[in-house]
């Protein structure tokens, strides 16, 4: 193993320490409105890693792809808590928000190029889960509109960091994204086996 393998290994080890900080399935954050909106998505390491990854991943795709996927992420994501708010029942979402993750991780590992279509269907089903959890979890008595304005700030934040780290990386040897994108695969599957 390389240094640099070793080294990614470690830290996604590391961040599986702290699994689904964001949703422990506990009654709603001690904050309210905007900066429980804002937080829920970075306290999280599966709400983290998906949004960074999938900013990552966004780099390598076709122009149009990489314009439109934060506003996949985010359409996922307000769709995702607005099914929550309407009372719906979304069964499997703690299972779909790791497998998002690890999907991810595939997706950078195999340098996977999609067409838009069907990257912006699968990015957009990935954010479902994630704002469906968000939603949930809204503090009783919180802002909807803040609440949701922290989280998509906090989302878009995420993705454009993800994205920059991408490309960073189109620069680096392609073994070390793969490496990456490996490491997310894994920590999504340590989420997933819960």
């Amino acid at each position: 193993m390389t240094r640099i393998t070793k080294l990614l290994m470690t830290v996604g080890l590391m961040l599986t320490a702290t699994l689904a900080v964001a949703h422990p399935g506990e009654a709603g954050h001690t904050h309210s409105g905007f900066l429980s909106g804002l937080l829920h998505p970075i306290l999280g390491i599966d709400h983290l890693l998906a949004m960074a990854a999938i900013g990552f991943w966004s780099v390598r795709q076709n122009q149009i792809m990489k314009k439109a996927t934060p506003l996949f992420v985010v359409g996922g994501m307000v769709l995702g808590a607005a099914i929550a708010w309407g009372g719906v029942s979304l069964a499997g979402v703690e299972t779909g928000i790791a497998m998002s993750v690890l999907l991810a991780g595939v997706l950078i590992a195999t340098m996977a190029k999609l067409p838009t279509v069907v990257g912006g269907a699968l990015v957009a089903l990935f954010m479902v889960t994630h704002g469906y959890a968000h939603g949930t979890e809204m503090a009783a008595g919180a802002s909807l509109m803040a609440y949701m304005a922290g989280f998509v700030v906090a989302t878009l934040a995420i993705t454009f960091v993800g994205r920059g780290l991408g490309a960073l990386m189109l620069k680096a040897d392609n073994r070390v994204t793969r490496a990456l994108g490996g490491v997310v695969a894994v920590v999504g599957g340590v989420l997933a086996a819960g």
